[in-house]
């Protein structure tokens, strides 16, 4: 199983208490982007991906220790899973995600509701 998870939200918020396991459960691998929009969705934010954008999202490459282990916690986290409400709020895909040297695969949460009337963070960076 892949172990690098790409982040770019409330997962990299330090005040997180999912951002803190992940962080107990982890190492820094890279910072990357990826082509796409970042959206407000509130309390946090959702991708949209898109290889056509000009824009990026931008986040933090973490290598996960065991990510059998981890994946299920963050799942539950990010609404993604069987056993959450249909359709899932976000979906969990394996994509390529630039580093300032390479591409690389890397599982990413992204968003998978209607984008109608929210508020777009223009600047891809969900943490100022």
């Amino acid at each position: 199983m892949n172990n690098l998870l790409f982040v770019y939200g409330t997962l990299l918020n330090e005040n997180n208490e999912y951002a803190v396991y992940l962080k107990n459960h982890s190492r820094f691998y890279s910072y990357g982007k990826i082509k796409g929009k970042l959206y407000n969705i509130g309390e946090y934010p959702g991708a949209i991906l898109s290889a056509k954008d000009k824009g990026y999202i931008y986040g933090s490459i973490l290598e996960l220790e065991h990510p059998k282990d981890v994946f299920p916690v963050i799942d539950n986290y990010e609404g993604y899973g069987k056993n959450q409400s249909r359709p899932n709020e976000f979906i969990r895909l394996v994509v390529q995600v630039e580093t300032s040297a390479v591409f690389v695969n890397c599982w990413i949460y992204v968003y998978n509701l209607p984008i109608a009337g929210l508020k777009l963070i223009e600047s891809g960076r969900y943490l100022k």
